[in-house]
């Protein structure tokens, strides 16, 4: 007997979320502080001989490595091979075999009374693989039980696609199909959905945290699918977000699936296709903000682009157009990626033009981020000794003209200003003008005002009970904080003498009040001050209020800030790579037409732009398209357009040609 002692199967053994299916090892996390492997093998890049194993170094230590290539040789492993190129099994054998890297931890571990070996293990220890449950997060138990040869966690390592083909091949006895039938139906529906919605390269392991915001709606969007319900009401906004054009005629078909089945589905959405599809339109507007909040048209399809009063229907109709550029810059600078395979990238060499618009597309899942951002950007930053604590994604090289560009910004879509004070307009270092312009009014000079008295970050002017905030927090217990209005200041955030400056009539608070466009005709006087908040409205932001606090800005609005700030400083010698993952987001033909302006300014600056987009309108401006794919996950990974944007048509294997008018 060995001594294995089986569980009587239940549901809450296969759940990694419940403590009896928890590896007791990991708790269920997968991770485990122990050796990692990452840091043992830093570039994978070299072979064993060439001293990949970086620990294997020295006069003392280089003997692991002397005893390990000669056993090795005998056995067949391939010395002389980049780890990279190793095979499941021979990469294993180079941990677990005798005299393998295993073997050498734990003769450092039997050492560790040596202040040396402290220090030794101490630069190789980070989060691993659970060695218990090797990753699947379930007790061994749990892994026993196998279902047409494989356990639980072998299922969930396959990409939803791989796994339905595994499901309709299973084969089970009569007695076992009859018992499974209603479970099989489940999955198959849920498996459908998720392939409907072009998630089929995703593994069902996959951690929630690692998914994008579009891929996260459309899980939650399969998980209504598969219960199927009747009579509710389904509100979404923006589902297309990171889908690629031919994702996003599969998404449609799912949202019509949900109203046929009794459903009433409300989209918010820009998205021409999506509008097409639509049975019925509500178009707000005419414009954002306070120049917004009226319903301008409604109806299906044809009478919004009939309607005179519609801007959205001008650009459907074709009265309004986002037009390419009638020729494309020329370059003769760029940067190459080479020999990328992290992720899903086939080893592939990739070239990205500089002073140019440059555009990344492909399909949901193609390997887009990879590139971009999980190697192109951290390597960069790298070489530029910016130190941003990514890893840097697994690639042979970066080569061309890095020298030409002193600075690369990620214009992300991540909040600005930590402080509830912060606001778009001490963003763009345009407030420092206002408050010069305050302090220099003749009451100021009478009370001895500084501008430093016109700012709520310090003491001086800003009212004192609400520290500038024109609010105060009441903290509750057990309930969510309460806000509530200063009852000193009146939400004014300053003083009452403060408040009685006045430049035109209006206040320091009722220019803080007024939006980007107000601002800008209210001192239209004031050159050098308009100036500097005119690239807010330049990039679409005309709408926003100077003083709105940046944390009620949406996602795309605070990258709009960003690119804006950028817009102010004018011709710098410092040339910039931009780089911007999906900047259409949220945003109206109206506001893309504004982008795509700011976009060529930063670029007759002198700095190159880099975008990840499946927008149309951006694609066909861009002056160099790259697309991977051809299609998702596995099925990706490749480069399969590197040109000018209209001859991608000739493309056969490229999508986005396949929706190119």
């Amino acid at each position: 007997m060995d001594g294995i002692v089986f569980e009587e199967p239940q549901p809450n053994l296969f759940s990694f979320n419940n403590p009896l299916g928890a590896c007791p090892t990991c708790e269920g996390f997968s991770l485990v502080l122990g050796i990692d492997a990452d840091l043992v093998i830093p570039d994978k890049r070299l072979s064993v001989h060439e001293g990949a194993v970086a620990p294997w170094k020295g006069e003392k230590l280089g003997k692991w490595k002397d005893h390990f290539v000669r056993a090795a040789s005998k056995e067949g492993f391939p010395v002389h091979k980049p780890i990279a190129d190793l095979t499941k099994e021979q990469y294993n054998y180079l941990w677990k075999t005798s005299g393998g890297i295993n073997d050498f931890f734990k003769e450092v571990e039997q050492n560790l009374y040596k202040v040396q070996y402290r220090v030794l293990l101490s630069r190789y220890r980070g989060r691993t693989t659970c060695p218990d449950c090797n990753g699947y997060r379930l007790r061994q138990e749990a892994l026993y039980i196998q279902v047409g040869g494989k356990n639980i966690g072998e299922l969930c390592e396959m990409p939803a696609r791989d796994l339905k083909i595994w499901f309709n091949k299973l084969k089970l006895s009569e007695h076992k199909k009859e018992i499974a039938k209603r479970i099989l139906i489940e999955i198959n529906n849920r498996l459908d959905t998720l392939l409907k919605v072009g998630l089929g390269y995703l593994t069902l392991n996959r951690v929630a945290n690692t998914l994008s915001g579009g891929e996260s709606q459309r899980i939650q969007l399969t998980r209504s699918l598969g219960s199927n319900l009747t009579n509710s009401l389904y509100i979404l906004d923006e589902p297309s977000i990171g889908l690629h054009s031919r994702d996003t005629s599969n998404l449609i078909k799912v949202l019509k699936e949900l109203r046929d089945l009794n459903n009433t589905v409300v989209v918010v959405e820009h998205d021409e296709m999506v509008m097409q599809h639509a049975d019925h339109i509500i178009d707000m507007g005419p414009l954002a903000s306070h120049l917004g909040g009226e319903v301008v048209a409604e109806g299906d399809f044809k009478t919004l682009i009939k309607n005179p009063e519609s801007l959205t229907g001008k650009y459907l109709s074709g009265e309004f157009s986002i037009a390419p550029p009638k020729t494309v810059r020329k370059w003769n600078r760029s940067i190459k990626v080479e020999g990328a395979r992290h992720n899903n990238l086939k080893n592939i060499n990739v070239e990205f033009p500089l002073n140019v618009l440059c555009v990344v597309s492909g399909v949901s899942g193609s390997g887009k981020t990879t590139l971009v951002k999980q190697i192109l950007y951290p390597a960069l930053q790298k070489i530029k000794g910016e130190f941003s604590g990514d890893k840097v994604g697994f690639h042979k090289a970066i080569t061309g003209d890095v020298e030409s560009v002193q600075q690369i910004e990620m214009v992300d879509q991540n909040p600005i200003g930590k402080s509830s004070r912060s606001n778009p307009v001490t963003y763009i270092k345009a407030y420092d003008e206002i408050r010069d312009l305050f302090a220099k009014q003749p009451l100021s000079k009478m009370r001895g005002f500084q501008p430093k008295h016109f700012s709520f970050n310090v003491d001086g002017g800003r009212c004192d009970t609400c520290k500038g905030e024109g609010e105060q927090v009441v903290e509750m217990q057990f309930l969510a904080d309460v806000h509530l209005i200063c009852e000193s200041c009146g939400g004014k955030r300053f003083k009452e003498e403060i408040l009685e400056v006045k430049y035109k009539d209006k206040s320091i608070y009722d220019v803080l009040d007024m939006s980007v466009d107000e601002a800008i005709d209210f001192f239209a006087d004031e050159r050098k001050l308009s100036g500097a908040i005119q690239p807010l409205s330049d990039v679409g932001l005309g709408y926003v209020k100077l003083g709105q606090s940046s944390d009620t800005l949406s996602g795309g609005e605070a990258q709009r800030v960003k690119l804006a700030s950028f817009l102010g400083k004018g011709r710098s010698t410092n040339k910039v790579l931009f780089i911007f993952d999906e900047p259409t987001t949220g945003l109206h033909f109206h506001d893309i037409k504004k982008l795509l302006a700011s976009f060529n300014a930063l670029i007759e600056q002198g700095h190159s732009i880099l975008v990840i987009e499946h927008n149309m309108d951006v694609i066909k401006s861009a002056d160099w398209l790259i697309e991977l794919g051809p299609d998702a996950g596995d099925g990706g990974g490749e480069l399969v357009f590197a040109g000018k944007p209209v001859d991608i048509k000739k493309v056969k294997e490229s999508y986005t040609g396949k929706f190119m008018s």
